[in-house]
């Protein structure tokens, strides 16, 4: 079986590259200083690229990259990366948001600190040979308040560590919940400017999008306190530099902390040289245990979903913890199944597809299970490759009408029940997961089974008359087919049956057709889940 390849295209940590090169179904290539000429030129041959903050995955590498199904950033943010352009060509992109936040966290805390202190104007001065303090008096941060932008992971380390310094924290973050304010003893601002009127200190801590750039200019800074004190460490940009700069010269603003600026990697940022500016060139993740964590992270993560596996770190899927991840691959594997069905049975258009999840199953997280039937519905009959990915996006495309249901109670039996079609015709089929994870068949077109999905599996439509079970059991024996399992189902007496056998591997065309001339078979279809 030919090796899959990973591009390492940007430094990560020695650990991180020995967890990729032992991996032996990889063949893994390290060029941390790869030229862009030279990336787009062999970036066709791979199947994982493996990036940091610098390297631009867009369009022009996407062109060339025919192969590509992964991409890994080895940190947090995914602004070097397009993440339409790869959802549009399913390639999975992960991060690792949780590897280097407590690094990015004692950075905030470290540059806030310097900043207040004069740490660094000090330094400079005693290297130049002057001994002088009246100039370098600084704030302390006891009893002050602190004003946090984005409430997230690295938002609440912040809130913790600066508890312990007696701060008074409030924070602006409308997409967190009452409840993890209060869990984190938080003070919530409604609206920003509340947080701006208050704070002595801000520090922000959100990703950067069309709705945070420039969320600080020169109108926010004139609401602030005389005298405030500014650091960020999360992306450059998101205040606007040269306002910032104004509103320091001002004196509107007394000291800024900053780790990352608009231009990275070229030092042009107006801030930088300023004498109450502490810059840094984007240290927030660089310490010696971050990077170990990062490198076997996001080797991890590669190796995952090259390996077929769901990640939790995939940025262009929907965010799920590890372990809900775990719970749920059952339903994954079932939708998978149910979606598969359709074009192997039915063999006709689709312009809608209805869902309904009953019980335990309307519990679960249903937009990934809905694409993972859309993924099994659409990747056997289309070129491109169809994935959970780009599973709804792929539908849209094609005019394929998708709705959800759910019936949630105790009573309700555990059931996902799919609607596929088109016009008047459909096909139903549906589906349960036990305890352990299994996924189970239970209905096909209104036959009702108990059958767990296999890689090779036969339905065939027969009369319910005598000795049908022995017809196909002998010929499929004498195509040197074994069965695995059978059942029969029944909608009424002497009507039409439905059987439904698993084998151990395919059936050649010439013995299913056979079976299909059987008296009694009106059809018989191999099935590959």
């Amino acid at each position: 079986m030919e090796k899959q390849k990973v591009l390492v295209a940007e430094r990560i940590s020695d650990k991180g590259v020995v967890c990729l090169k032992a991996e032996k179904a990889l063949d893994v290539t390290v060029d941390f200083d790869i030229k862009r000429e030279d990336l787009l030129q062999v970036i066709g041959n791979y199947d994982a690229l493996i990036v940091r903050s610098v390297t631009k995955v867009n369009e022009e590498l996407y062109d060339a990259a025919k192969k590509l199904k992964v991409i890994g950033r080895a940190g947090n943010g995914v602004d070097n990366i397009d993440l339409d352009g790869a959802t549009k060509r399913g390639i999975i992109v992960v991060n690792t948001p949780e590897a280097n936040i407590i690094s990015a966290a004692e950075h905030t805390i470290g540059l806030l600190l310097a900043s207040c202190r004069n740490t660094v104007r000090a330094n400079k001065m005693l290297e130049e040979g002057i001994w002088e303090r009246k100039d370098l008096k600084g704030s302390e941060l006891y009893h002050k308040t602190l004003g946090i932008i984005g409430l997230g992971r690295i938002g609440a380390l912040v809130t913790k560590r600066m508890h312990a310094f007696d701060m008074r924290v409030i924070a602006y973050d409308p997409y967190i919940p009452d409840s993890r304010f209060q869990r984190l003893g938080v003070e919530k601002c409604e609206t920003l400017d509340d947080l701006l009127k208050e704070a002595d200190v801000i520090t922000i801590h959100t990703p950067k999008t069309e709705e945070t750039v420039n969320m600080l200019g020169a109108a926010e800074w004139k609401k602030c306190k005389k005298g405030v004190r500014v650091v960020n460490c999360a992306r450059g940009g998101l205040y606007n530099e040269q306002d910032l700069a104004e509103a320091v010269k001002e004196g509107i603003v007394a000291s800024v902390g900053l780790d990352v600026v608009v231009d990275e990697p070229n030092p042009i940022s107006p801030l930088i040289g300023m004498p109450q500016c502490v810059v840094t060139p984007h240290l927030g993740a660089s310490t010696f245990e971050a990077q170990d964590k990062v490198g076997l992270a996001i080797a991890e993560e590669v190796i995952n979903v090259l390996g077929g596996k769901m990640v939790p770190n995939a940025v262009n899927l929907p965010a799920i913890a590890a372990t809900e991840l775990e719970d749920l691959r059952g339903y994954l594997a079932l939708g998978d199944a149910l979606g598969k069905l359709y074009y192997q049975l039915k063999k006709a258009p689709v312009d809608r597809l209805e869902i309904v999840y009953e019980g335990a199953a309307a519990q679960q997280e249903t937009q990934m299970v809905t694409r993972s039937i859309l993924q099994g519905l659409l990747s056997p009959v289309l070129r491109e490759r169809v994935n959970m990915v780009n599973a709804e996006l792929a539908a849209e495309t094609r005019g394929i009408t998708v709705t959800e249901g759910k019936v949630k109670g105790e009573g309700r039996m555990n059931r996902v029940a799919v609607r596929i079609g088109a016009g008047k015709e459909s096909f139903t089929a549906a589906g349960m997961v036990t305890p352990d994870n299994q996924p189970h068949i239970t209905e096909v077109e209104g036959y009702q089974f108990d059958t767990i999905p296999a890689p090779y599996m036969i339905f065939a439509r027969n009369d319910d008359k005598p000795g049908m079970i022995g017809q196909i059991g002998t010929l499929l024996g004498a195509g040197h087919v074994n069965i695995a399992t059978m059942q029969v189902s029944r909608k009424k007496k002497e009507g039409t049956a439905m059987m439904v056998l698993t084998v151990d591997s395919a059936v050649d065309g010439a013995t299913l057709e056979i079976v299909r001339n059987l008296d009694g078979i009106s059809d018989a279809q191999l099935v590959r889940l």
